[in-house]
Formats: C-alpha cells, structure tokens, sequence
C-alpha cells in the first residue's frame, strides 16, 4: 500500500505541472470506493490552483470545489501529455491543458471525490479525524507525547491508527520503532518522555528521508512521472527476518500484529 511518503513524492511529482492547469475532461471508468459525487462534466472548465496532501489523501484544490484522490492499497497516479489508450485498470482521466492524470489501481480499493470545501462533506468527514501531520510544524513532541499517553494500545498499533500521528504506515512504522529502540509490542502509555522524544524525532527523520529517496518500491510502486523509490535499499528492519540486526548480529524477529506484519530486533528494542 503507498503510504504517506509515497503519496507526498507522488504529489510531489506532478504538483507544479497541473498548476493552473484548465479541465477539459473527466472520464471516470470502473466504480471505485465512493462515487465522483458529482457529474463528471461539471468540472470542466475549472482550473487547478494547487496541489496538497493530509495524510494519504492528494487534495485537488480547483477554482470551484475539491477533488480528493486515494490511491487505496495498489493505485498509482500517472501525468502525462500523451497518454495511452486506457487499460483494464484505468478508472479515473482528468484531461486538463497541461496533461492527463490518470489513476491507475488494479484492486479499485481507491478513490476519486469531489467536494465543494475542505470543511464541508465529504471531505471534513474523510479528514477531520486525522492525526497531525508528520513532516509539519504542528508536530509537536510535548503534544505526541500526551497522544501516547491516552492509548493503552501496543504503540505500533497505535502509530498505523493515524489519530495520534497521521501517515506512519506499516512499513515505516517498524523502521522509526527500531531506530528508536522501542519494541512494537509496548503499551503506548508505557513509553516514557524521554523515549517518546527519541520516537517523535524517528518519525521526522525516517519519514524525511523516505520522501528524499522518493517512497519506497516493494512491488510497483512509481510516481507520477513513472520514477521507483529507493528507500527500501536502506530498511533496517522492514522485510529482514531472520536476516542478523545491522546493530547487533541478532536475527530479525517477524510477528503478526491488526493482521500486519512487524519486524524488530529483540534485543535491540525494548
């Protein structure tokens, strides 16, 4: 599934080159996760001020409403002047001046929403419960710090629910617990301020560092302009099991946790 950094470096991709950009088509294909929630043909002519993000949500902010896109477990975005035809698994075209954008998501676990505000449904309801945004100012250690103590929940879990912090998904959440040296296992209320602090500044560096090497590529995963990430070449745990910790030779442990798999290093993480 793309998460957070892959999303931002997918935005990332495309963002200026849509910007000011007019509609001239919208071409929905199969059904998806929700309806458009508005006539496709409504959009034409409306121009493409902006692109932004909240959580793993790309925000499409036109001259006259919102269109928001999620790339659901396997979707991916591509912009280009010339497009192919579509195929099989092509379910949304906006066709603009500046290029086709096209969502591409063999599973249709995606979506493509309109609405007329942020603030207004759909959107406020698909966005208001978000957690705060990893790579913003409002990350804050002192407020993080309070979020884990109101969970009795383990914290990995607590970390892939998105209400605390929003955007620290399976893979990333077992790389920032690993350089932060906590177990995956421990009860968020547990982790004490000093720890809490390590995990926050985790969350920023690995995160940061995941959108700089452009996502990361397990499977398909490109952005918009058809580029693989590379942050998976320096995971230190995602994936490793049984392989021995970069730190101290143990071998990587894997567990199920919420049906997800996890990697940690036992003696490394406490």
């Amino acid at each position: 599934m793309p998460e957070l950094p892959e999303v931002e470096v997918t935005r990332r991709s495309f963002a200026e080159k849509i910007r000011g950009a007019r509609i001239l088509r919208a071409s929905p294909g199969k059904p998806l996760r929700w309806p458009l929630g508005i006539a496709p043909e409504m959009l034409v002519g409306r121009t493409v001020r902006e692109v932004g993000r909240r959580g793993k949500y790309l925000l499409l902010r036109l001259d006259e409403g919102l269109v928001l896109l999620h790339l659901g477990m396997s979707g991916s975005l591509s912009f280009s002047n010339d497009p192919p035809e579509p195929g099989a698994h092509d379910h949304f075209d906006l066709v603009t001046t500046a290029g086709t954008l096209r969502l591409h998501d063999p599973r249709r676990f995606g979506a493509v929403v309109w609405s007329e505000s942020q603030h207004s449904d759909p959107a406020h309801k698909l966005l208001s419960h978000l957690g705060v945004e990893p790579l913003g100012d409002d990350f804050d250690a002192a407020r993080f710090y309070a979020g884990l103590r109101s969970r009795q929940a383990p914290i990995k879990q607590v970390l892939l629910s998105g209400d605390v912090v929003v955007g620290v998904g399976n893979i990333y959440a077992s790389e920032v617990l690993f350089l932060s040296g906590i177990r995956p296992t421990v009860r968020a209320n547990r982790i004490s301020r000093i720890r809490s602090d390590r995990l926050h500044a985790a969350i920023r560096s690995v995160l940061a560092r995941a959108v700089e090497r452009g996502g990361t590529t397990l499977r398909d995963f490109s952005n918009a302009l058809g580029e693989s990430g590379h942050f998976q070449l320096e995971a230190a745990v995602y994936g490793m099991a049984a392989q021995p910790c970069s730190r101290c030779g143990t071998p990587i442990r894997k567990i199920v946790q919420g049906q997800r798999s996890t990697f940690f290093c036992s003696v490394c993480q406490k």
